[in-house]
């Protein structure tokens, strides 16, 4: 018993230390390991097969809205990337730059891409000729690479995995509808998948992305009451389409430019995973995304029956559709039950001889860690049931939390004071001039979130400066 209660010790409490808490969470669950190369990961199999899940379920939403998948190359040529002022002086001081290709110094340096807009916009200058050629709904899942000072598991590395959706269109309101669609999809895979309520709005002309005319965010919100973004679109315009020259013929026989978006959600949707649900016994993962979602776990296995029940318990469960595993290895039970608790395995199952002797096996919630007692033969239809309650349940409870933590602030002092003492977002009124939110980050290192869609009166005054407010922005101190 000393080792099994050794083996969640060694998490370091939220309450004592939430950063550390953290990176014990996310290494304890063998989600990944460093490097050798500073900031770079290596993501291991329990972290990589959440990612799958991630790409598997988010891709089948892509593809209904007709997104097709493309791969473009890592490298791109400098002077590619320099055809766009404004993306590239927002990408120069991440770039990672090739400078030699064997034993030969390259005449041209290239960037490993940190995005790839100019990618794809070299693509469609090609490819596009006429309106019958749009709209593109390309899409492509890999890695990039942006020289990140400070880097934290899955939040900010060196070098991550994310998709990457760019698309071009006849006119400035197709490619409008697409941006908001797609940046709806992310808000609905989040919340239906990975059970995180979100707020969602347009980013400030300061926090948009570099070279694109609008910018809009789905924002999440940690356990420790800092926002997390989670996932952003982009509206292009025609700014990249005359950069490229990406012309076509419309059906008045003119040439027109492009309109374009871009779009992308990354491995970071696993650090908020971490973030919104964990608890000091490990990782809490819904049932939707979760790679395993029952562990069998037999009790006195060593003891006639017991490990060809479980064998029996767990075909049933898979034949029903779950992702199922049998833990037999010859570890205690109280230490294969600190593993599935630390993984975040939504459910396990206790089957022992006297559970066999009265035809019953125990259910455990990760969650709640409520002992649900349920007939042999009823466990194909009572799992599923409980592993659907427990992941609307934990919605409702990510959505009480945010709902709790979200603060209205009418004047300066107001908001100043609650960004001091009661972490989370801070809904208040903005006049719109750069140099308020400037002085708001200085005063309080609280950030912009987003420009929300359903806007709110607070007040009819910044709350900054007391001039005349222009919209309500929900800000608050970010990953």
């Amino acid at each position: 018993m000393a080792k099994d209660k050794k083996f969640v010790e060694d998490i370091t409490p939220m309450g004592e230390d939430f950063a550390q808490w953290y990176t014990d969470v996310v290494k304890k669950a063998e989600l990944m390991r460093y490097s050798s190369v500073k900031g770079c990961m290596m993501i291991l199999p329990a972290g990589y097969a959440i990612w799958e899940n991630i790409q598997k379920n988010l891709d089948a939403m892509f593809k209904k809205t007709g997104v097709e998948n493309v791969y473009m190359p890592m490298f791109i040529p400098e002077s590619l990337l320099d055809k766009e002022k404004d993306h590239v002086e927002g990408f120069a001081p991440e770039c990672a730059w090739v400078t030699q290709g064997g034993l030969e110094k390259l005449e041209e340096r290239l960037v490993v891409r940190p995005t790839s807009e100019t990618l794809f916009c070299d693509l469609y200058s090609n490819i596009v000729q006429s309106y019958r050629d749009l709209p593109k709904v390309y899409n492509q899942w890999c890695s990039v690479v942006r020289w990140e000072k400070t880097t934290r598991p899955f939040l900010r590395s060196s070098e991550f995995l994310w998709q990457e959706g760019h698309t071009a269109h006849a006119t400035a309101e197709e490619a409008q509808e697409r941006t908001i669609q797609m940046l709806n999809v992310y808000y609905e895979f989040c919340k239906d998948y990975l059970a995180i309520p979100l707020i969602k709005g347009q980013k400030t002309d300061k926090e948009k992305f570099a070279g694109a005319e609008a910018t809009y965010t789905i924002e999440a919100l940690m356990h420790d009451g800092k926002a997390l973004q989670s996932g952003t679109s982009h509206n292009f315009g025609d700014g990249f389409a005359k950069a490229f020259g990406i012309q076509f013929t419309d059906k008045d026989n003119k040439l027109s430019y492009v309109h374009q978006t871009s779009w992308g959600l990354s491995t970071r949707t696993i650090g908020a995973i971490i973030m919104v649900h964990g608890d000091d016994s490990g990782l809490v993962l819904p049932p939707r995304i979760a790679p395993v979602q029952v562990m069998v776990i037999p009790v006195a296995q060593h003891k006639e029956g017991v490990l060809e029940k479980a064998a029996e318990i767990t075909d049933m469960l898979a034949k029903a559709g779950l992702a199922v595993k049998m833990d037999d290895s010859d570890k205690s039970p109280g230490w294969k039950f600190s593993e599935q608790e630390i993984r975040g395995i939504p459910v396990r199952i206790e089957i022992g001889p006297k559970d066999i002797e009265a035809g019953k096996a125990v259910v455990v919630r990760r969650d709640t860690r409520e002992k649900i007692e349920v007939a042999l033969d009823e466990l194909a239809a009572r799992v599923p049931e409980i592993l659907e309650t427990m992941q609307n349940d934990m919605y409702e409870r990510a959505k009480k939390h945010l709902e709790e933590h979200t603060y209205s602030a009418k004047d300066y002092d107001e908001f100043k004071d609650i960004i001091e003492n009661k972490p989370g977002f801070v809904k208040a009124m903005w006049c719109g001039d750069l140099d308020c939110e400037l002085k708001i980050k200085e005063d309080t290192t609280a950030t912009s979130r987003c420009i929300p869609f359903e806007q709110e009166q607070i007040s009819d005054k910044c709350v900054c400066c007391g001039k005349p407010a222009k919209s309500m922005v929900y800000w608050g101190k970010a990953y």
